[in-house]
């Protein structure tokens, strides 16, 4: 799992060398430092030899100096390492992102995908930018202090192999407790991060229903979930130093207590002693530093496994079945079609559509809430994909277009319709990116944005807060169709686009549509009879079956469902 992220570092392979290398230079000297020390205590001291003193001084301040140099080297280069391999892995997740249908989506929880491309990858960088120096340091470090201190005296360094075994056991035991309590961490934060963009979404409905207290309830009970799994999972992971300087004082205690007494017998020397237990230290602060490295890796273990999941995720749409083919005229064809979110769910959301609807026709799509209706479209796009049955425009199955030609030829405005923070001349150019400003305003005449936008502070240039704050619905909703239709689609898809607006506007609009779209494919889901009654054909959904099709007149005559929606609405207007 750890090589499979760590292959994102194959651009900063440069800085990767270097950083090794310089801090493997920095622990060189800096071990050299306690054998010229030796030597002053041993030779200089005694004899009073000053320029051996000094020569040992100077050679000592030389090492020291260089052994800064390659630290800050080091650090340096580790930084560039762990902020390369985070911006890479956040850029592999967000490709990945842009590649996943409506399911694989479905799959994650949009607050868990949140935290996977920013904490996970925090955790990771911030654990390669302070964990890369120990991780090369330490092991070379405690291998060469310990050949050092065997050479010095092997006896004493024979206290080792108990102080070893020790620290490696206490190490496991912590470890084997911390690591899954890493990973319930990540979940409890993806469901603090999913109760807020729960509660900033929906903020007028929990002001309206005045639930602020049930919502900060919530919170509260998830913010102390969080809290108690990481105090817990922080509190295992500080007894590792506690336990390593329990080991490491011991083992210095005792050789002390046997080197005093090697002194006391003429085995020997001060200067030796003095020596050797700078080594020990090296080699206790190496393993103390191994074992903050396997804590942190053992919570970067967690996030790795989180952001593997995504990047491994099978997309379940592809172009493989692609051909080099576009839509000409858009022609759209269901032939016994059934569709499910998810293979294993029990009941088709829809169930044997049939349906032939010729280029350039419009065609409206009624039906209770819950019949389906908005699904039944996002099929002719492949925002999903059809379970069974088959779906072709002008004649070839959808499967067989790009997906990008296939979308680009198709304009949709969907029910829950989005704007993007920006200019709004920013997000009407998501239709065209070349549009000129003929163009945008021949859109925005037909979908009635004219009528308001000359009230905004700047106009085209007015910023939008994020999803159109600053808008009301039926504005926002006129932007939308005004967005689409620059993209001069072949199939243009209105998912009940004109809720928000009133009656005259509404016919203002389908109006334009006639004639700035003639020869498109219209597909118009509307809640009012109105809005399709002029439309060449009628679908009526229920239940995700089609109960009847047919032009007004046609329906009004012979449909039930159809006649008691009809009165039911006319009643409402005569109201």
């Amino acid at each position: 799992m750890l090589k499979r992220l760590f292959s994102y570092l194959r651009p900063y392979r440069l800085q990767t060398v270097l950083a090794i290398v310089c801090i493997e230079l920095e622990a060189a000297f800096e071990l050299i430092i306690p054998m010229i020390m030796a030597g002053i205590i041993d030779v200089g001291v005694p004899t009073g030899n000053k320029a051996v003193i000094f020569q040992k001084g100077f050679q000592m301040v030389i090492c020291a100096i260089l052994a800064l140099i390659f630290g800050v080297g080091s650090a340096r280069f580790s930084a560039v390492i762990g902020q390369g391999l985070g911006a890479e892995l956040r850029k592999a997740e967000y490709r990945k992102l842009q590649s996943f249908s409506f399911s694989n989506i479905d799959h994650f929880r949009a607050s868990s995908l949140v935290t996977r491309l920013t904490s996970d990858v925090t955790a990771i960088q911030n654990s390669v930018s302070t964990g890369m120096r120990p991780a090369c340091r330490a092991p070379f470090m405690m291998l060469l202090s310990l050949g050092l201190s065997f050479v010095m005296n092997w006896k004493l360094a024979l206290v080792f192999c108990v102080a070893a075994p020790l620290l490696g056991v206490m190490l496991f035991l912590i470890v084997k407790n911390v690591r899954p309590l890493y990973g319930k961490m990540q979940g409890a934060v993806d469901l603090v991060n999913r109760i807020v963009q729960e509660n900033l979404t929906a903020i007028r409905v929990v002001k309206a229903y005045v639930r602020e207290d049930y919502e900060t309830a919530k919170f509260e009970e998830s913010n102390l979930s969080l809290r108690n799994t990481a105090q817990k999972a922080f509190g295992l992971a500080a007894l590792n130093m506690p336990s390593m300087q329990l080991v490491m004082y011991a083992t210095i205690l005792c050789l002390l207590w046997i080197g005093g007494g090697l002194i006391r017998a003429g085995g020997m020397q001060v200067g030796e002693l003095t020596g050797f237990l700078s080594y020990v230290l090296q080699v206790l602060n190496a393993l103390m530093m191994i074992s903050n490295v396997f804590m942190m890796l053992t919570r970067s273990l967690a996030s790795c496994r989180r952001i593997v999941e995504v990047l491994d995720e099978e997309v379940d749409m592809t172009d493989d079945e692609a051909k080099e083919i576009e839509v000409t005229s858009g022609a759209i064809e269901f032939d016994h079609v059934f569709f499910k979110y998810r293979q294993e769910a029990p009941e088709y959301v829809l169930s044997d559509i049939t349906v032939s609807i010729k280029a350039g026709e419009t065609v409206g799509i009624l039906g209770s809430t819950g019949s389906a209706k908005s699904t039944l479209v996002q099929l002719i796009p492949r925002l999903y994909d059809i379970t069974s049955g088959s779906l072709t425009i002008d004649g070839h199955p959808v499967r067989e277009y790009p997906m990008k030609h296939l979308r680009d030829a198709v304009g949709m405005v969907l029910q829950k319709n989005t704007l993007f923070s920006g200019t709004i001349l920013d997000n009407l150019r998501w239709g065209k990116e070349d549009a000129d400003e003929e163009e945008i305003r021949a859109v925005c005449s037909i979908a009635c944005v004219d009528e308001f936008i000359g009230r905004l502070p700047k106009g085209y240039d007015t910023e939008l807060g994020q999803g159109g704050a600053g808008l009301s619905g039926g504005q926002r909703q006129r932007l939308c169709i005004a967005r689409a239709l620059l993209k001069k689609p072949k199939i243009l898809i209105l998912d009940d686009s004109t809720s928000a607006v009133d009656t005259a506007t509404d016919a203002k609009i389908r109006e334009g549509l006639a004639a700035y779209l003639k020869d498109s494919t219209k597909l118009i889901i509307a809640q009012r009879v109105t809005s399709v009654m002029h439309a060449d054909k009628i679908l009526i959904l229920d239940h995700g079956r089609i109960q009847a099709i047919g032009t007004h007149e046609t329906l009004l005559k012979e449909n039930a469902m159809y006649q008691e929606l009809y009165h039911s609405q006319q009643e409402g207007v005569g109201l």
